[in-house]
């Protein structure tokens, strides 16, 4: 499980043959012109940056855009893997919406011993305006990225679950348009499951879970729209494209406003209202006059109007205290709790630095491991102990010992690699992967395959975009 494990080389077995995945793969690649390809690579650079496919990285040159790296190499999961991922991704889904409802009614899994109350109680994830409340056909996270690592043959593992805002997704679908531009022979050769209908199943699936108040409306279709904070956000790009792609309207909050008990959008025909919002607005901004009174970013009085079930919010509010990184260490006993059944996919074996014994061995074992921030995201506020210094791990562990409750400890995993396509070949780098699942009253939808993320440098275990990583397109195969 640590560093010096032998990595899992997801396209060649260890006598250099092709893996089963690849194989159909690796027989076009050999017949191809190493020029061509070269020159294909620098088109694919061209088409994302004619495309706008870009990110911001704050703290950076006043917001700097991006273009992410994409590399033409797809990874590739068989049909058998993805089943036994899909059982496993759909019952963790289930369990996390199990979880949420219950954290916010009776706490029959407090009272059972299984989670410490106080993660609730001292969590600022937790919203007590959420208690006793029920959200439209009971759905908490209508989407959920679940971000998977893989260490051999057979053991896929789970990171991290983002419950909250996902992102991502336009990435994946940005991915494979742009594979299928380019090698439209190379589709006709190995049959891939498709994902380029996730806009229209995202919006069916949103429409599924309107609100009480949609029903008096006495029309054919709720109207969906998607909040985003404004194009200076990071994941603007995927707000706009995810709201062209599905037909719904672009809105910020300055846009909408309470109008007789529902939230209402402007329009050149006046104000007209809401159904479902799906936002990109964190829990702190949504509402003025219930959360941060400094927000700009939400709408004044929108919690009222989502408790009188006047619309729908997706991902509901208090949807973070699911993908809490202390949270996440009790998954095993969550998804058991609520399934009646064992884990499918494992966690990453997890320190928990807010208890004594284990804080003492993540202090004796920092140059081993990886320590994040419980809040973290975006590979930020996080100790990478083999690729770390002296001084920063020396530095590292006075944060720790002035704060342990905000973080946790997990083992510096042999990622699986897969390879990228380098100017001398093909060459292995580590990757990770999320899929996309959405949830409604009709059931768990996932998505075949997700976002790819890869490390681009030699070595690196770092796959994040805002950290130097790149996207890959993820191919399920057909039986």
């Amino acid at each position: 499980m640590n560093s010096q494990n032998t990595t899992y080389d997801e396209m060649h077995g260890a006598d250099g043959s092709v893996r089963s995945a690849y194989a159909g793969y690796a027989q076009w690649y050999e017949g191809q012109d190493q020029s061509w390809l070269r020159k294909q690579s620098t088109e694919a650079e061209g088409f994302f940056r004619r495309t706008g496919i870009t990110f911001n990285v704050y703290g950076n040159d006043a917001g700097e855009e991006r273009l992410i790296p994409f590399d033409m190499v797809p990874r590739i999961i068989t049909a058998d893997e993805w089943r036994k991922l899909a059982r496993g991704i759909e019952q963790r889904v289930r369990a996390l919406n199990a979880f949420l409802h219950d954290v916010y009614h009776r706490q029959e899994i407090v009272r059972a011993g299984k989670v410490p109350e106080r993660l609730l109680r001292e969590n600022d994830a937790y919203l007590p305006q959420m208690a006793g409340f029920v959200p439209p056909g009971g759905v908490y996270t209508h989407i959920v990225g679940v971000d998977l690592v893989r260490t051999g043959p057979d053991d896929f593992m789970v990171l991290e679950d983002n419950a909250r805002t996902p992102s991502g997704v336009s990435y994946m679908l940005e991915n494979r348009e742009t594979m299928m531009a380019m090698f439209p022979e190379l589709f006709s050769r190995v049959r891939v499951r498709p994902v380029s209908d996730y806009p229209r199943r995202l919006a069916r699936s949103l429409a599924a879970c309107a609100p009480p108040a949609f029903a008096a409306r006495g029309t054919d279709r709720p109207t969906v729209a998607v909040l985003t904070p404004g194009i200076y956000n990071s994941a603007y790009f995927e707000h706009a494209f995810l709201a062209d792609q599905m037909g719904a309207e672009l809105v910020e909050g300055s846009d909408l406003r309470v109008v007789d008990g529902r939230i209402a959008m402007r329009t050149t025909r006046g104000f007209e209202p809401i159904d479902v919002l799906y936002r990109r607005v964190d829990d702190e901004y949504l509402d003025p006059l219930t959360f941060n009174p400094k927000s700009v970013l939400g709408v004044p009085g929108i919690m009222d109007v989502y408790r009188a079930g006047g619309i729908t919010i997706a991902n509901a509010p208090g949807t973070g205290i699911a993908d809490d990184k202390a949270i996440y260490s009790f998954m095993p006993d969550i998804v058991e709790f609520y399934t009646g059944e064992k884990a499918i996919l494992q966690n990453v074996p997890t320190w928990r630095c807010s208890e004594a014994e284990s804080l003492a061995y993540v202090l004796d074992n920092l140059a081993d491991l990886v320590v994040k921030e419980v809040h973290g995201s975006g590979g930020y506020g996080m100790l990478i102990g083999p690729t770390s210094s002296k001084k920063e791990i020396a530095a590292f562990a006075a944060k720790l010992r002035a704060k342990p409750d905000n973080y946790i400890a997990q083992p510096t995993l042999a990622l699986s690699t897969c390879p990228i396509f380098t100017k001398s070949g093909l060459a292995p780098r580590h990757v990770d992967l999320r899929p996309f699942v959405l949830v409604s009253p009709n059931g768990v939808d996932i998505t075949p395959g997700g976002l790819t993320r890869v490390a681009l440098k030699k070595g690196s275990l770092v796959v994040n975009s805002s950290q130097g990583g790149g996207t890959k397109d993820s191919w399920v195969l057909e039986d």
